[in-house]
């Protein structure tokens, strides 16, 4: 039933007794409506058959709802505010061939790990005097999975006399799985405001959407002087993490103020719709490292992969680096990471009866203290930051 209240659902019970009554009224209260009875046995067919339909009723409208749409149907929700759902992501590096000196090797020569990970060559692989040619490889399969430790690629998939050996001096990284729904409403969120223009939240918002971007933040200086930062009179500053430079540069071009300056430490010129040449600056935001130390005590009901859980959701919270090579977006810029937040995210996995974390910015001092953040900070971790002991419990 939908009314000035919103949608709400007819279960098959209600379905069911508005049939009954209407069955009473044209054939008598003394019909028979049993469950072994004809008309009861077609009744209640009838109204399990329109409870799915009523159902289905309900899916479409929620739909229509950020908080409450799923997979494709909030997929097609983002062009409304300009943003599109992360797909899956190919992990990406460099290997070292080894072969005969002045052979040139095709792009898309097959590698892999002694597991069967499969990467390609993305370039031709010239060999130099001493038999070495350095080209970059994506992975052939998407996810996390192809994220690779330095040293594991070592198997020459196709052989070839002319190529002897292979090996990746720095891990891969760059492959994920698809954004999921509670990070693609997030995203969704923070990119609301950049339906407008010539504003610090439309410039924020505009940024936002840039692939790769995990956080911004806009300072503006108002005021007819130069600010305690350096920062120009009618001037503002766009901190951001992630993303490539150029492309956002264009985001800022394209909903800045024109005559009001941007600035940072790098700056690209780019040609407006009029094909002028216009400077375009901002400056990376300044990552603090979250280092933690988290001391659980379990019951039972502590899951086996208790531990990779624990890392895996302070991962996601505070932002940074999961132990599967996923990257989370976490805390925005200026957020401060407050202890008692992160224990109430442990307090989420199950078994886990109490918790005790200290953190760290170097990875040498910890302390039971909250670490504050700067409007052009912010916080990250990785899970080789992140040190789960684990004790059983006892009263």
């Amino acid at each position: 039933m939908l009314d000035e209240n919103g949608f709400k659902r007819k279960r098959f019970v209600d379905l069911f007794e508005e049939m009954e009554d209407k069955a009473k009224e044209a054939w008598g209260e003394k019909v028979n409506t049993s469950e072994k009875s004809p008309l009861g046995i077609i009744l209640r067919i009838v109204a399990w058959f329109m409870s799915i339909l009523h159902g289905l009723a309900e899916q479409v409208y929620y739909s229509g709802y950020v908080n409450t749409a799923s997979g494709n149907s909030l997929d097609r929700l983002g062009p409304y505010v300009g943003v599109s759902r992360i797909l899956d992501q190919y992990a990406r590096g460099s290997v070292t061939l080894t072969g005969t000196p002045g052979y040139t090797q095709a792009e898309g020569f097959l590698i892999s790990t002694e597991g069967g990970i499969q990467f390609e060559t993305l370039d031709p692989a010239v060999f130099n005097a001493e038999g070495k040619a350095i080209v970059p490889i994506e992975a052939m399969e998407s996810g996390t999975g192809s994220n690779v430790s330095a040293g594991l690629i070592s198997v020459v998939v196709n052989p070839n006399p002319d190529v002897t050996a292979v090996t990746n001096t720095t891990a891969t990284t760059g492959g994920r799985a698809k954004q999921t729904d509670p990070e693609f409403r997030e995203l969704f969120g923070l990119s609301v405001a950049g339906g407008g223009s010539a504003t610090g939240d439309s410039i924020r918002g505009a940024v936002l959407r840039v692939p790769g971007v995990r956080a911004a933040a806009v300072i503006i200086n108002s005021s007819k002087e130069v600010d305690s930062a350096g920062r120009p009179p009618k001037s503002y500053q766009v901190y951001v993490l992630g993303g490539q430079d150029s492309e956002i540069a264009a985001a800022i071009l394209g909903v800045g103020s024109a005559g009001i300056e941007s600035y940072g430490d790098t700056t690209l010129v780019l040609k407006d719709l009029s094909g002028n040449n216009q400077p375009v600056s901002f400056s990376r935001a300044e990552v603090v490292p979250i280092h933690i130390k988290a001391h659980i005590y379990k019951t039972s009901s502590y899951p086996a992969d208790g531990d990779a859980q624990v890392v895996s959701a302070l991962a996601q919270f505070i932002g940074g680096t999961d132990s599967d090579g996923t990257v989370y977006a976490g805390l925005s810029m200026n957020d401060d990471v407050i202890l008692m937040r992160l224990v109430s995210t442990i307090y989420k996995i199950a078994g886990v009866e109490d918790v005790t974390l200290e953190l760290s910015q170097d990875g040498t001092t910890f302390t039971a203290a909250n670490i504050p953040i700067e409007v052009f900070q912010v916080a990250q971790t990785a899970s080789d930051w992140i040190e789960v002991i684990t004790d059983d419990f006892s009263n």
